[in-house]
């Protein structure tokens, strides 16, 4: 009897520890990070009627090579991006996000080689994460289609009028994000249900960041400051979402003046814009718009120096969601966009005067699969010290594949 005794209190003991090794192996780190990504792959060589049309910050495919140190693929086929995600709420107020991209290319020609794109944690101060804080490299919020995902955005490339505010959309700093826990579902939503939503960035969001964009160290004692309002409203069966952003600050040219080319400040140059957002959901209908202005430098070909100048520019995207059988998706699409200003990142503030017009359609049979085909119409001047009149107009068809993983 007393052998038995032992033997059952033996046996309670036992599955005691191995329901606690259970427990343990549940809250091991690993099973909180999640993995996935997306690979693009583009071919520019369509139809192009000049293929002196391009775009250094969009595509570094499309085109032809203009100069020696800013060679081109020449409109062959090109894996736009191909990036990992790396995520995981480690702790109930502790989220990280790494996503490096396995296909950058700079303007040497070489291609396919890593670099970070985000590196952040988020710090949150209460249980329904309504309040947080972001720390590291990540995207500056200023512009919605700037935040938009590429891998979830329709067209192509972002517009030159707001995305020339920040190169890659991304600076390394500090941002503070708010929004009810209601709200922050419903950006999670407009992603999840192929609304083509931004993200969720806060309906508030207040930061300063170096200034100098991704990847690149600080060249001057001076941060920029940057703070967005944006709510996504219901009324009956839509959702629009307004929204105004701004920032200022100090831009500092390093290695971006050609010789000869001169500047006021070169480290301390007046960088600042605000804009618009407008955007009613494609349910089934929807439209995309903003708009900006500001100040910063621009290359001046009359006095071959870059001067502080006004700025401006925006686009509108119309955009129609199809559901098809299946689960298959179909969004057709056409945008506009518009910008008269400068590219601080470019090579002596590149001057721009931008007209595009772009029609095109998404196609998604499959959640790991997209394709996208887009008939561009461009009228495009880039100018600087090289290229002093440079106006270039033409048609092309771009094609792009996603594998989403």
């Amino acid at each position: 009897m007393t052998q038995s005794i032992i033997y059952v209190l033996d046996s309670i003991k036992k599955v005691s520890v191995i329901q606690e090794e259970i427990k343990e192996n549940k809250e091991r780190w690993y099973d909180k990070i999640s993995i996935r990504g997306y690979v693009q792959v583009r071919y520019n060589g369509l139809f192009s009627s000049n293929d002196k049309v391009s775009c250094d910050q969009c595509d570094k495919s499309w085109g032809t090579t203009s100069t020696a140190e800013d060679a081109r693929s020449n409109n062959g086929f090109f894996i736009r991006r191909a990036r990992i995600v790396f995520s995981g709420q480690v702790h109930p107020n502790v989220y990280f996000y790494v996503q490096p991209d396995f296909a950058s290319s700079p303007s040497s020609g070489v291609n396919h080689f890593t670099q970070i794109r985000d590196a952040y944690v988020d710090v949150s101060f209460d249980a329904k994460k309504e309040y947080r804080v972001r720390i590291g490299q990540s995207k500056v919020p200023f512009g919605f289609e700037n935040m938009q995902s590429s891998q979830n955005r329709l067209v192509l490339d972002r517009n030159d009028a707001l995305n020339s505010a920040v190169a890659n959309e991304r600076d390394l700093g500090i941002f503070f994000y708010w929004a009810p826990s209601k709200i922050r579902e419903r950006f999670a939503m407009l992603i999840r249900d192929g609304f083509k939503g931004s993200g969720d960035y806060g309906v508030f969001g207040f930061g300063v960041y170096n200034g100098q964009t991704a990847n690149r160290s600080e060249a001057n004692r001076n941060l920029h400051v940057v703070a967005r309002v944006s709510y996504p409203l219901t009324i009956g069966n839509q959702i629009i979402e307004p929204g105004i952003q701004g920032y200022t600050g100090k831009w500092a040219f390093t290695n971006e003046l050609s010789p000869g080319v001169t500047t006021a400040n070169k480290q301390y140059t007046t960088d600042q814009r605000v804009a618009a957002t407008f955007v009613l959901y494609p349910k089934p209908f929807g439209i995309q718009a903003e708009y900006n202005i500001g100040r910063g430098p621009r290359y001046n070909k009359v006095t071959n120096t870059v001067d502080v100048s006004a700025l401006e520019g925006g686009y509108v995207t119309l955009n129609y969601k199809l559901d098809l059988p299946k689960h298959q998706l179909i969004y057709p699409f056409a945008k506009f966009q518009y910008y008269d200003g400068g590219k601080k990142f470019e090579k002596d503030a590149r001057s721009y005067i931008v007209r595009d017009y772009e029609f095109g359609f998404e196609w998604q049979p499959w959640k790991a699969f997209e394709f996208v085909a887009e008939w561009v119409i461009a009228d495009r001047t880039f100018e600087d010290s090289a290229l002093p009149n440079n106006r270039q107009r033409g048609n092309l068809l771009r094609l792009q594949a996603q594998f989403n993983f």
